[in-house]
């Protein structure tokens, strides 16, 4: 199994009594790499997550994380992750220097707690209680909780749920940062901006298995698909679909005098796009075998 690799997994399997979680799924993350992991609730995301952390058995498969079984690695090993959960449930009581402190010692080579707390935004709230952050200081805080033992890959579970526009983009800096210093990240969002403003490649699980994997620019043939092109005159608004874009465009300046077209828009489809017609289409071909 690949040894550049951060994961390797090799045909997983997780059952649930008659309900298959996971069902026979392959996928690499390369060493230093930012993966992110979507699909919809109930797809399988937790539960192949949960089994690479080693918190969860596989029924079957054959699964490396950073070298190991994480179905049977120790202490050494999980020192060596760093896993941020959707909550936390952490003494509220303690300040931020004090958790962060503290985290400090479980690991054998962590960071110096000072930088780790600054590196995230929250050197003014050293001595402040965690009670008394906001959502989006508190989710800084997990993340110190995470990184603060050097993990060669960290595990991030919709880190930006609930934070404001301007805390999200703080947090992508921040996991670029990470990233940066060799990190591999294993991102989970339900955020499609996210994903591909962070993402080096995206897979996507639904019904249990892998249906797509490739960057976020290329995901589904995204770059092959037709751009829509709209624009606005006297006569109405008006729309064409098209694999040319720069030659309508050229067309249309000319039309207009070499001028500006007026209410131009030139827009392939987004990420979010591809994504709902992929897990569309998915669960239209689970549908009709089920008939």
């Amino acid at each position: 199994m690949g040894q550049q690799n951060a994961v390797t997994v090799r045909g997983l399997v997780r059952r649930y009594g008659d309900l298959t979680a996971v069902d026979g799924i392959d996928v690499d993350i390369h060493a230093g790499e930012v993966f992110a992991l979507l699909g919809p609730n109930g797809a399988g995301k937790t539960t192949t997550v949960e089994i690479l952390e080693g918190f969860r058995r596989r029924d079957a498969g054959e699964v490396r994380v950073l070298g190991e079984d994480p179905q049977h690695a120790g202490r050494a090993w999980r020192a060596r992750l760093g896993i941020v959960l959707q909550s936390t449930t952490e003494s509220a009581e303690l300040t931020v220097g004090e958790l962060v402190g503290h985290f400090a010692r479980y690991y054998p080579d962590p960071r110096d707690p000072d930088e780790v707390i600054a590196a995230v935004g929250l050197a003014e709230k050293r001595g402040t209680r965690s009670s008394a952050l906001s959502g989006g200081q508190r989710r800084r805080l997990d993340v110190a909780l995470g990184i603060v033992g050097r993990p060669e890959l960290l595990f991030l579970d919709e880190p930006t749920t609930g934070f404001d526009p301007e805390a999200r983009r703080a947090f992508w800096d921040l996991v670029r940062d990470l990233r940066g210093d060799g990190t591999s990240i294993l991102l989970t969002t339900h955020y499609l901006d996210e994903a591909e403003a962070l993402a080096d490649r995206v897979g996507v699980i639904n019904g249990g298995r892998l249906v797509a994997l490739d960057t976020p620019e290329r995901l589904g043939g995204r770059v092959a698909h037709r751009a829509r092109v709209t624009w606005e005159d006297g006569a109405g608004r008006h729309e064409e679909v098209t694999e040319t874009p720069t030659r309508l465009v050229r067309e249309l300046a000319e039309r207009y005098g070499g001028g500006e077209v007026p209410g131009l828009q030139v827009r392939r489809p987004s990420l979010e796009d591809v994504y709902l017609s992929m897990i569309e289409t998915a669960n239209g071909a689970e549908g009709a075998g089920d008939e």
